[in-house]
């Protein structure tokens, strides 16, 4: 799918890629996807605005694709499962930065999670993340869709994903999975 050029099927909220601003791409706009990962789509805009944009799965439509994340089953009655740790993990995995194929966990980007959870009560679930660069607009963005992945994990009820800038990121701090991606190694 990667590297397909499409053309808009109905105006689609986007954001600019690395701003952070919220825009409409109208009906008909030329765009080429490409990166499809994590339930988003990162495309070049062919004409009008110029540059890039990430396409959530929700507007996977105006792609004329079919959105790739299900809606999570709703809750059961009676007490909150116990959170499953690497359920959390797993979800955060699935959040990518829209410039880099790597996702935020791989790339050393999550500093902290933790998890306080009651007897059968549901949890709160706590995250400290950073970003590659201090002033990318995309921040707000990427730390919004790994507190959406989080609240879909059950059990949880609660999630705070807070932006940290110590210590400061660097290309140590990717796994090796992450650098292999990169071709870094």
């Amino acid at each position: 799918m990667e590297n397909t050029e499409k053309a808009l099927t109905r105006d689609c909220e986007a954001i600019r890629i690395p701003s952070g601003e919220l825009i409409t791409i109208p009906a008909g706009s030329r765009v080429q996807i490409t990166q499809a990962l994590g339930g988003s789509y990162t495309v070049a805009l062919l004409e009008g605005y110029g540059g890039l944009a990430r396409i959530t799965d929700e507007n996977a439509d105006a792609l004329g694709l079919e959105a790739s994340v299900k809606a999570a089953p709703a809750a059961a009655s009676g007490p909150a499962p116990k959170v499953d740790e690497k359920a959390l993990w797993d979800q955060l995995k699935t959040c990518y930065d829209p410039e880099i194929p790597v996702n935020i966990v791989d790339l050393g980007l999550v500093y902290d999670c933790v998890i306080d959870q009651s007897e059968s009560q549901p949890a709160n679930v706590q995250v400290k993340m950073t970003l590659t660069a201090p002033g990318c607009g995309m921040g707000p963005t990427i730390a919004a869709e790994a507190r959406s992945k989080i609240l879909s994990v059950p059990g949880v009820g609660d999630a705070s994903v807070d932006l940290v800038w110590d210590p400061p990121w660097s290309q140590a701090m990717i796994s090796e999975a992450g650098k292999m991606k990169l071709g870094l190694i």
